[in-house]
């Protein structure tokens, strides 16, 4: 009778999530299995707060940005908000932080950093403050006087008002790195996203070091000590925590992470990396658990792999992703989409006939497309298209402006573009109205259309995007779904649908 009651907790479980995206039912349920955050999220930054964990990742040119996920258990998490709605250039590593019941966020981007603040985690947020200070990847830090200071990938810091809305005072450089031996294969010594938190009597340090991508075994995770948050920093005999020893391993450039307590009473690490083979999903989101040694030093546990299941007390199942479907209904956009390079709200309204997409400018590459992320190593996604007047629409996989491919159509006829080469593949076989269909199947797309969403035409051209990645075109990006809307007129698009074929 046991076993049947678990069947059908199992059954009802399914039915009640019909649209969850990699549900993930492990053999344990006292195991997870990495990543924890499937597609690009990297350069995670976590706030425990309570019983609530809340995650902010690098938003780059992806517009709303900023994001802020919640979950009650590490494994499940939703999307609450999008913090950050004013374009203020490409956004690099956040920190998320809690000061005096109030909420934080410090970001680098356009040669400066900014902090936005709200009174509650769901918002609203401020608008960007320009703290009119250059460095990078910003970690924000308390003393026991209540003194907060802002430190740097630089390996150093400044001082902070009560407020924390404004610098108080001179740059200080404390801290050198830890040295990475000369023959190891890096991209850099490139120090980055101090993340900073005391334990005991010491305050603890941890930086990223080798380079974010190149080599598979070049990032990885540096720890320093100090009893004062302004060093002198003493480094960890574990150095590096954590990092890929060769390009064998599954998960590579692994780094660039927060340490702390969870309501389990147990300490985790947070970090990202590159999935060998997969290079263009970006960097996903990770999860190991950490121990204390008894000289007051963190370290992984003896034996640990991160492709292999992490033992974990809680009794749900792993639900990696919410869905990517969307019917369109609004009456704002849900919290998957970005556009890329900006954030006008004039581009686009609801009706009962869906999302409206005006168009902008001539070509894929400067139509600021709306994207969303796919957290499957193959799937196939499908949206409906209703054209009016001059507008090309589309449905295409987009890296950056330089390197994207897809279909599209205008009001007759269908288009393939392959790396922005893009031209009319199918004459006059539509009439403003169109179903589009991009099949991903481990780097190879195919393209199909239909005009009544049951009979699907395979255009000629396929393309393969295996190689749309940091490590060939820069940027430290990810490829992306995307709808775009070009030329002139208006591009309405309704059901789009997702599915994975892993």
């Amino acid at each position: 009778m046991k076993r049947l009651f678990l069947l059908i907790l199992l059954f009802s479980f399914f039915i009640a999530y019909p649209q969850q995206q990699n549900i993930n039912l492990l053999q344990s349920t006292s195991t997870i299995v990495n990543p924890i955050f499937s597609g690009d999220y990297p350069d995670p930054s976590l706030l425990v707060d309570g019983e609530n964990y809340y995650l902010v990742h690098s938003s780059f040119e992806y517009y709303p940005g900023l994001t802020i996920w919640h979950s009650k258990d590490l494994i499940n998490w939703r999307p609450l908000v999008s913090a950050l709605k004013q374009y203020v250039g490409s956004v690099w590593a956040p920190d998320l932080v809690k000061y005096h019941d109030r909420y934080y966020i410090y970001f680098p981007a356009n040669g400066t950093n900014y902090v936005i603040v709200a009174d509650s985690i769901k918002g609203p947020w401020s608008e960007p403050i320009d703290l009119k200070i250059g460095n990078i990847d910003p970690g924000h830090v308390v003393d026991d006087k209540g003194n907060r200071y802002l430190y740097f990938s630089s390996g150093g810091y400044v001082p902070l008002t009560d407020d924390g809305l404004k610098i108080a005072g001179e740059f200080s450089h404390v801290y050198n790195g830890w040295p990475i031996p000369r023959e190891w294969s890096i991209e850099c010594f490139c120090m980055e996203g101090p993340k900073l938190f005391k334990y005991g009597n010491y305050y603890y340090l941890t930086v990223a070091e080798g380079g974010t991508a190149g080599p598979a075994t070049g990032h990885m995770v540096i720890s320093a000590r100090s009893k004062s948050p302004l060093g002198p920093w003493e480094n960890s005999p574990y150095n590096p925590i954590i990092r890929a020893k060769s390009d064998s391993e599954k998960w590579w450039s692994v780094g660039h992470a927060t340490i702390f307590e969870g309501n389990d009473n147990k300490w985790w690490m947070i970090f990202h990396g590159y999935e060998k083979g997969y290079y263009n999903m970006g960097r996903q989101t990770l999860l190991a658990p950490i121990e204390w040694t008894n000289e007051g030093w963190f370290k992984l546990p003896d034996n640990f792999k991160i492709d292999q299941p992490i033992e974990f007390n809680s009794k749900m199942p792993q639900v990696r992703q919410f869905s990517l479907n969307d019917d369109f209904k609004g009456p704002t956009l849900n919290l998957q989409w970005k556009f890329f390079g900006e954030y006008d709200t004039s581009r686009f309204f609801f009706t009962e006939n869906g999302l409206v997409l005006k168009t902008k400018g001539n070509s894929v590459a400067n139509s600021s497309p709306l994207l969303c992320m796919p957290s499957d190593h193959s799937y196939e996604v499908t949206v409906e298209l209703l054209i009016e007047n001059d507008a090309i629409g589309g449905l295409v996989l987009f890296y950056n402006p330089k390197a994207y491919s897809g279909i599209l159509a205008d009001s007759k006829n269908i288009m393939a573009n392959l790396r922005g080469w893009q031209f009319v593949t199918e004459k006059n076989v539509i009439d403003k109205h169109v179903f589009l269909k991009l099949r991903n199947h481990n780097h190879t797309v195919d393209m199909f259309y239909s005009l009544n969403e049951k009979d699907w035409i395979k255009i000629e051209n396929s393309t393969e995007v295996s190689g749309y990645h940091h490590n060939v075109l820069s940027d430290f990006l990810s490829l992306r779904i995307g709808l775009v809307s070009i030329g002139n007129g208006k591009v309405i698009y309704r059901k789009f649908r997702y599915q994975s074929l892993n």
